[in-house]
């Protein structure tokens, strides 16, 4: 059995579906150890398998074989309902759909999840939030009333609420333009720093992955080392 010492670690993580002409193998023999604190980019084609690897490290999916640890549980031996609690407590999402909830304002949208999670002034830390992503003055406005980097940067406060120990971001700039998603991805580095929050960055843009400190190339389902740095990374794994 592997020993958690990261955020998160994956040992020979294998996803496996079955289809009418046989089985498709999206994910094989995976094996990776993030530090805490760090900013990690996954970059690769469409349907190389790295949004499915990322599913997996955050507990949306299951896999198939092999073993998957988040904040040392082993998400592989937990059910659907252990995986939804613990996600809820230390993991935070950001996708290039924003996934806003349109009946709710900027600040409702934020303050959802620690809600949900009981969490005590709430609606305060949500406001400090928005003031952080420089939307305090759209608190109550909708998302159908903002743009598209404004509803991203919502989002991003709402990923941030919980304080949570990981971020996944999956194509966090892909539906903005050049100058707006540079604003998004200065901004979540920025809370990574500031809050020493795990990032981890699915793209498919090398220039965006360079930024971060370990980065990874996923291929026809299969990891491969980019830089020195997550060589070193690479150690990790037990």
């Amino acid at each position: 059995m592997t020993t958690p010492t990261s955020d998160l670690i994956a040992t020979q993580l294998t996803k496996k579906v079955q289809l009418s002409e046989g089985t498709l193998t999206i994910v094989q023999d995976i094996n990776l150890s993030i530090p805490a604190g760090a900013s990690v980019a996954i970059v690769g084609a469409s349907g190389s398998g790295k949004s499915t690897l990322l599913g997996l490290l955050a507990g949306l999916d299951t896999p198939s074989s092999g073993e998957c640890f988040l904040n040392g549980q082993p998400l592989h031996q937990m059910t659907e309902d252990e995986r939804a609690a613990l996600r809820a407590k230390t993991v935070g999402f950001v996708f290039q759909q924003f996934l806003l909830l349109p009946s709710l304002t900027a600040l409702e949208n934020v303050t959802l999840p620690a809600e949900l999670a009981g969490m005590r002034e709430a609606r305060q830390r949500g406001l400090e939030l928005l003031e952080q992503v420089g939307l305090s003055h759209r608190a109550d406005f909708y998302p159908g009333q903002m743009s598209g980097g404004e509803q991203q940067r919502v989002a991003i406060a709402r990923a941030f609420i919980t304080n949570p120990q990981v971020l996944f971001a999956d194509e966090p700039s892909a539906n903005l333009d050049n100058a707006t998603g540079s604003k998004v991805e200065d901004l979540l580095f920025q809370l990574n720093s500031q809050q020493g929050t795990t990032l981890v960055l699915v793209t498919h843009n090398d220039e965006l992955a360079q930024r971060c400190q370990f980065r990874y190339r996923m291929h026809a389902g299969q990891l491969t080392v980019v830089s020195s740095e997550q060589s070193e990374a690479q150690r990790h794994v037990g």
